[in-house]
Parts: C-alpha cells; structure tokens; sequence
C-alpha cells in the first residue's frame, strides 16, 4: 500500500473543482494540507481569493509544471503562512483533540491510504500518503472532517462548523519532491515555533529514511 507511484502526466487525470482546483490520478502519491475554519481571517481569506480569481483568469488550464509550481507558491504558500501564524481556535493545540484527528488520519492506513507522514498543527493538518484508487480525495477528506469533527466538538461540548471546507492537495511529480514534502512536515513545528506538546508527527519507515 506504501509502493511509490508518482505523477504520471501521461496517463489519466481526473479534475474536480469546488472552490479550488484537484487533480486526481489512480493510485497517486499525495501531498494534502485541511485546516480549521477559522484557522485564517475572513479579510485575508477574501483578498486571497480576488487575487486569485484574477490569475486564474489570466493562467487557464491545463497548466504546465512551472504554471502549477507557480500557483502553489503564490497562493498554497500563502495559506501555510498565514497557518502557522496561529490565527484562529486552535483547538488541535489540545491534545485530546491532536489525538482525535492523528488517529483519524491511521484508521485506515493500509486500507483506503498508506500513510507516510503526518502533522496535526494547532489549526491545520498536513498529511502525505498513497492514495487507494477506490477511494477518491473528496470521499476520503469527508470522512476525516466529519469525524473529527463530531469527536472534537462532542468534547468540548461546542457545535457548529469545524473545518474550512475545502483543502490543498498536490500530487507528487518525482522523489525529489517526495522527500521535500516529507522535509516540510518535520519542519513545520520549528517553522511555526511550536513546542513538542503542540503537535503530533507521524512518520512511517519510508519517511523516517529521508534525512
């Protein structure tokens, strides 16, 4: 379930957009960030998103690798600064609530996913793994979110929406890539200037080699 397979831009791709753009190939390597609704401020949220919109319109797809490469540095890259700013609730600081999500994310390891890594940040989540083709990405987020949201919101006895709805993904294009996802997982917490209690890292064998 762990077997490597990389983006292959030959074969099929399956695109989705809800309000952010997908791609999906069978039985890919995925690099994919979720995070908590509030995790970043409505007036950020609504400037990222006119920027966005703007190049979008000026970029339409298919996109080349530099194309892609460059959204995800521009606008993915924005995103993951402003999460690990810490805005928010940052109720996964708690680690009863860590805990109900990185347990989560294993439940199905070797089943529907193959987890390599993963970090559960105080108000977002990054997890790399190979995905099994029965089970496509939007099935898979779905179920971590509800879930955990029903479990973290039972516990501290709160309602309402948990996580933002939409998430960033990216499929992996070659090993330097790999290894470089792996890399920013373990870094994160550092980057963020967190403490050991703040998060919770899961690494498989394969990612524990990547130095």
């Amino acid at each position: 379930m762990t077997e490597l397979q990389f983006f292959n831009p030959y074969a099929d791709i399956r695109h989705t957009e809800n309000r952010l753009p997908h791609w999906q190939q069978e039985s890919a390597l995925y690099f994919i960030t979720f995070r908590l609704a509030d995790a970043v401020p409505a007036r950020l949220q609504q400037d990222w998103q006119r920027e966005r919109e703007t190049w979008m319109n000026l970029q339409p797809e298919p996109w080349n690798d530099t194309i892609e490469r460059e959204y995800h540095k521009r606008f993915s890259g924005q995103i993951e600064q402003w999460l690990d700013a810490g805005h928010g609730s940052c109720v996964m600081q708690r680690p009863a609530c860590a805990a109900i999500v990185a347990d989560t994310l294993r439940h199905f390891d070797g089943d529907r996913i193959g987890l390599i890594s993963s970090i559960v940040m105080p108000n977002h989540v990054h997890a790399l793994f190979v995905q099994n083709s029965d089970y496509s990405l939007e099935k898979l987020l779905r179920s971590w979110k509800s879930y955990t949201s029903r479990q973290i919101n039972s516990l501290l006895n709160r309602s309402g929406t948990l996580w933002q709805r939409d998430y960033f993904d990216r499929l992996i294009r070659d090993q330097q890539h790999f290894e470089n996802c792996i890399r920013y997982i373990r870094r994160n917490p550092r980057k963020a200037g967190l403490e050991a209690a703040q998060y919770m890292l899961y690494e498989n064998d394969v990612a524990s080699q990547i130095v």
